[in-house]
């Protein structure tokens, strides 16, 4: 006969262990699960709006000193097409979902080139060419915003325009 040892808690009222299955890892889905598509669009259109940005750059070399006109302008031109993409992508057409990362995010992300300013206004400045850095720096930003907000204002405004003359709602959707 054995006598119940308190230390090992193998006294007769001691609790049967009942064995308990291990639980079953949750397979979470990694963030970017799925997004292959996207990011294939992306690269494609980056690619895109990269070789039309160093087209450019071929075509209208800058001066070394110079106002950087050439990357001026393709950031306004740039961020104008932006805010005509978005407000069409966003109240006028029924987008399909690839549409706006391959061209806004793609594209358009590829073409403007605010890394290339930050360098300009940087060698400017290295140069000795204080006050035209001072101007690229003031100026490509302002520019580049008022150009969003004016083609996006105009391009909304169109949009009423195209509503009132019988066509309304979104690109794609019927009358009720």
């Amino acid at each position: 006969m054995s006598v119940p040892h308190p230390e090992r808690g193998d006294s007769p009222d001691a609790p049967v262990p009942v064995p308990v299955p291990a639980p079953t890892p949750v397979r979470r889905q990694m963030p970017w699960h799925g997004q292959g598509p996207v990011v294939a669009v992306v690269a494609v259109g980056g690619a895109i709006g990269a070789s039309a940005r160093y087209g450019a750059s071929l075509l209208w070399p800058e001066r070394t000193g110079g106002f950087p006109w050439t990357t001026f302008w393709v950031n306004v031109l740039g961020c104008a097409l932006m805010g005509v993409l978005m407000v069409l992508v966003t109240e006028a057409w029924a987008a399909p979902r690839l549409v706006r990362p391959f061209l806004g995010t793609g594209v358009l992300g590829g073409f403007t080139t605010f890394s290339t300013y930050a360098v300009d206004v940087e060698q400017l400045l290295a140069g000795g060419h204080a006050p035209t850095a001072l101007a690229c720096l003031v100026a490509t930003p302002s520019a580049a915003l008022t150009a969003v907000w004016l083609t996006s204002s105009a391009t909304r405004r169109a949009l009423v325009v195209g509503r009132e003359d019988g066509h309304p709602g979104r690109a794609g959707e019927r009358p009720s």
